[in-house]
């Protein structure tokens, strides 16, 4: 397609958006903003009513608030890895053989476009902190790197899982594991601090580089992931303050702490350089909390590696003042794979790919209230669980387990088993779920030795 036609065909797609009523009105290309939080429990966020008295997130609640919060939001993952892939294809991850961590963590193909290549070049991008798409084992190649998969700059790791939250080393007290700038390995000595506030000083530096131009920030913090560390005088207030915390919940609790400081920072610098009105900026985590780190998932049943609600469900906000008002909820079913066509339609782009995901601005902005007619999630591995939802239904089922069907209007917790008394609409989802996975392939043969972290 030529320039000139690609001009053409983003005006039109303008002007029939914004003729007659100027929907919208005339501002530039958003900057985006995806700030991915890893293993923060639905409910270790105080916009969440269910929170307990100990969790205290004042900036996430302040852009949920200014913000669109969905309340039934999904990761397209049950763990780590999975999600990301699916976020940065905008299709189900399963389409490219992930269905686990491990399979996610040791990449797939470095020529397939993500997220950033789809971006009109006048956009600069960044990738900073978890990566967890491919490992370094090839280095200095480095195919996997975020940089030779279309980002213009990186500050991150590459291991699998997460990273020791004070040196340069993996999450179970491994060998070196480097922080890269760029491409360029950090070596000891060259990095001191707490993770997630470097993490947020490299967010904070990048948008005063690159405020005067449209940018591409994302943002994905290893916190609350293990290992469980943060800074001793946090743990001792939170333990002093609640002492009927375990150790492992008090300390979870100055991780989010920190956390919740860094979302701040990033919006208070997206605010004060004058950017924020026109910046797209979505949060959420990308899989349920853990119950390794105490994390709390409110009435939800379930954990980080489950594919019942609370290992699935996330806090979502979606934030753009200048093109959809905030300070609303909304409850329709979405799923993070939707992130990447929302984007796409923001700018007017037609990518050649076929997404799984769907644009979510007909519900932010024009009020819309169906968008997924099902939604569909695979775990692999030896467990073989598996999901689907339809409007309020969900069917959930695995190789060992008795197939579970649930009212989510009536029974959030997945307590009561309808599957009896539905026999149809049981056997209506078990067909679009066995459609759908011979759509997008079988799960690759389990290892038992893959560690999922």
């Amino acid at each position: 397609m030529s320039p000139i036609y690609r001009f053409s065909l983003r005006l039109s797609l303008f002007l029939a958006a914004a003729w007659p009523a100027g929907l919208f009105g005339a501002v530039d290309r958003p900057n985006i903003v995806v700030i991915l939080t890893d293993d923060q429990g639905y409910a270790d966020i105080s916009f969440n009513p269910e929170h307990g008295e100990e969790v205290s997130t004042p900036h996430m609640d302040a852009l949920a608030s200014e913000g669109v919060f969905f309340t039934q939001a999904y990761t397209s993952g049950h763990v780590c890895s999975p999600t990301r892939a699916g976020l940065m294809l905008g299709q189900y991850q399963q389409r490219v053989g992930i269905y686990t961590a491990g399979d996610g963590g040791v990449g797939f193909d470095p020529r397939m476009p993500i997220f950033p290549g789809m971006l009109p070049d006048a956009y600069h991008s960044t990738a900073i902190g978890k990566w967890h798409l491919g490992l370094d084992e090839d280095y200095p190649e480095l195919k996997w790197h975020a940089m030779n998969r279309g980002f213009d700059e990186a500050y991150k790791f590459m291991g699998r899982g997460g990273h020791d939250y004070f040196a340069l080393k993996g999450v179970n007290d491994d060998d070196y594991m480097p922080i890269y700038r760029n491409k360029r390995r950090l070596q000891e000595g060259e990095y001191e601090g707490y993770l997630t506030t470097r993490l947020t000083e490299e967010a904070v530096a990048f948008i005063q580089r690159e405020k005067d131009n449209p940018f591409f920030l994302y943002l994905a913090y290893n916190a609350v992931h293990t290992p469980a560390q943060a800074p001793q005088k946090d743990i001792d207030h939170y333990r002093a303050k609640y002492p009927d915390l375990t150790e492992r919940r008090a300390v979870l609790m100055a991780m989010l702490d920190h956390l919740d400081r860094g979302v701040g920072a990033v919006v208070d610098k997206l605010k004060a350089e004058g950017v924020w009105d026109n910046t797209l900026l979505f949060f959420l985590t990308d899989n349920g909390g853990a119950r390794a780190m105490d994390a709390d998932n409110g009435s939800l049943r379930g954990f980080k590696g489950s594919l019942y609600e609370g290992g699935i469900r996330t806090p979502w906000i979606v934030s753009w003042p200048a093109k959809f008002a905030g300070g609303r909820t909304i409850d329709t079913p979405v799923i993070s794979i939707d992130i990447l066509p929302t984007v796409m339609d923001a700018l007017g782009e037609s990518p050649d790919r076929v997404f799984d995901g769907r644009s979510l601005l007909p519900l932010l902005a024009e009020g819309a209230s169906h968008h997924h007619d099902a939604m569909f999630w695979h775990s692999g591995g030896e467990k073989g669980e598996w999901a689907v939802r339809q409007g309020n239904w969900k069917l959930h089922g695995a190789r060992a387990m008795e197939t579970q069907l649930v009212n989510l209007a009536t029974d959030p917790s997945e307590r009561k088993n309808l599957a009896d008394q539905h026999p149809a609409k049981l056997r209506t989802l078990a067909g679009l779920h066995a459609d759908w996975l011979q759509e997008v392939g079988p799960p690759p043969m389990p290892e038992p030795r893959r560690k999922r972290r």
